[in-house]
């Protein structure tokens, strides 16, 4: 056999390599896709057959509310920090004047 034959053959392995590869790829893609459908229409049963634009919609409005609730978190955090400092500095001016 030739080294002609040699790097054809060798090749050609490599190729069958490569398709089985992608076709196994191929089918864990699939798997995938059927199961995200499946756990879709779950879902739309579990929200009493909401259609993908109906929990698209909720979506929108829970991280708007989402959003109103960190702002107020955020507002609420600010005026604790503000009540900690006061407290602090009362205590240290009522130990300034105890000396």
């Amino acid at each position: 056999m030739s080294d002609h034959a040699r790097t054809e053959q060798r090749a050609f392995r490599e190729l069958d390599a490569l398709v089985r590869h992608l076709a196994d790829e191929l089918a864990a893609f699939r798997r995938r896709a059927l199961t995200a459908e499946a756990r879709l229409k779950d879902i739309e049963n579990v929200e009493g057959g909401a259609s993908s634009v109906d929990l698209a919609q909720r979506v929108v409005e829970l991280e708007r509310k989402n959003a109103a609730l960190q702002t107020r978190l955020n507002a609420v955090t600010d005026r604790a920090r503000q009540m900690l400092d006061r407290v602090r500095f009362l205590r240290q001016q009522a130990q300034g004047s105890e000396r």
